[in-house]
């Protein structure tokens, strides 16, 4: 009999792993807001220390998902996790010495988050069991959420005692976590010993994307959601916050709402299996459309917490199935490169929808803006919907 996915030790290892390396990116920006408050760093310093990182993030992706198909994804979570941890304090060190330093360092804190993500989903398919699979990305998810509130309350109350450089050696000791708790997964078949290149080989991934048309379909839709209707939101919703309720009240529980909605979902995906897994999934992702919606009309206060709410537990709904769908669909041997083709594009484009939301609400202003933003949210989850697939996320076997 098979040991209970959350009482098997490989995997608790593996879920301490990732909840230590989000402890320490959901931190990191916090840390670096409160060192401008301590006028150890400008806001403008703030603003490139932030795109460093991400500039570092998104480079890292594709390449952390070729060398996790190459190599153990034990290995390239270690060395990964390493990279960040030794970036962190530098980071501290660089924001009493040398900016260029601090922005360097940011930038390799940034690839290293970057190279674990496909890493931690491709070694979460080697030390889990299909059967587990649902129930592991649920539990993982969970403390992708709890760390949201944890990580900045965390660090706001360790800064009442601690100097900011401490609060960033306390980031890199997580992420030394992260880099030397997980187990290691399956040994890998032998692969030639003539490689091609890193771009033909992320390009073989991106292949093997294609022969699924519901995860084409699915990460399209995905992205639409993310680049439009959370972009909009988070744009939009401070203002509306002050704007039409008089103070960022609104803005503090419909956060709150949104995680605690979140935490919801995936509890209930950890014990509930839906029938039609892939059309549950893509009716969560439309949910989201009532966020841009709640913005957009003068409703009390509560209905825009609600919608908060049921916009973070739909995201779950779908998060929860598309990565075990993943997991489960994809060739093994691709799929580190499958997944960092997911989080390139999802989470990759969204500082590019942040980036044009606003331009476009002082255009066109926010009510046509938030109205587009809806339907989009409405619309592209329906639409994936049609591809052959959707329905169960898997191939349809008469297309083998």
């Amino acid at each position: 009999m098979t040991t209970p996915v959350l009482r098997d030790p490989a995997f608790l290892r593996l879920w301490c792993g990732t909840t230590a390396s989000g402890l320490a990116t959901w931190a990191l920006p916090f840390v670096l807001g409160l060192a401008v408050l301590n006028s150890s760093l400008t806001p403008a310093g703030l603003g490139v220390l932030l795109a460093a990182r991400t500039i570092g993030f998104l480079a890292a992706v594709p390449v952390g998902g070729v060398l996790a198909d190459r190599f153990p994804r034990r290995r390239v979570v270690a060395v990964a996790g390493a990279a960040a941890a030794v970036a962190s304090p530098v980071i501290g060190a660089g924001l009493h010495g040398s900016l260029a330093v601090a922005v360097v360092a940011a930038a390799v804190a940034g690839a290293g988050q970057g190279a674990c993500r496909p890493a931690f989903q491709a070694l979460t398919a080697e030390v889990v069991a299909e059967t587990g699979r649902q129930r592991a990305n649920a539990a993982i998810t969970l403390s992708v959420r709890v760390t949201t509130l944890v990580a900045p309350g965390l660090a706001a109350l360790l800064a009442t005692v601690l100097p900011v450089p401490a609060l960033l050696w306390g980031t890199g000791l997580l992420w030394l976590a992260a880099a030397l708790v997980p187990p290691a997964g399956r040994p890998l078949a032998a692969v030639p010993t003539a490689r091609a290149s890193f771009v033909a080989e992320f390009a073989d991934g991106t292949r093997e994307a294609r022969r699924h048309p519901w995860f084409i379909a699915g990460l399209f839709a995905l992205t639409a959601v993310i680049a439009t209707g959370y972009s909009a939101t988070g744009v939009a919703l401070p203002l509306v916050s002050r704007d039409r309720y008089g103070s960022e009240a609104v803005l503090a529980a419909a956060t709150t709402a949104y995680t605690l909605g979140a935490l919801a979902g995936a509890l209930l995906l950890a014990r509930w299996t839906p029938r039609a897994a892939g059309r549950t999934a893509l009716a969560g992702l439309a949910a989201y459309a009532v966020a841009p919606l709640s913005l957009l009309l003068p409703v009390h206060p509560a209905v825009v917490v609600a919608a908060y709410a049921v916009a973070g537990a739909g995201i779950e709904l779908f998060n929860v199935p598309w990565f075990t769908a993943i997991q489960r669909e994809v060739d093994p041997a691709k799929l580190a490169r499958v997944s960092a083709l997911d989080f390139l594009l999802s989470y990759g484009l969204a500082p590019a929808g942040l980036a044009l939301i606003a331009p476009a609400m002082a255009e066109f202003g926010a009510g046509p803006v938030l109205g587009a933003c809806a339907l989009v949210c409405l619309f592209a989850p329906a639409a994936a919907a049609l591809a052959p697939g959707t329905r169960h996320f898997a191939q349809p076997r008469d297309r083998l």
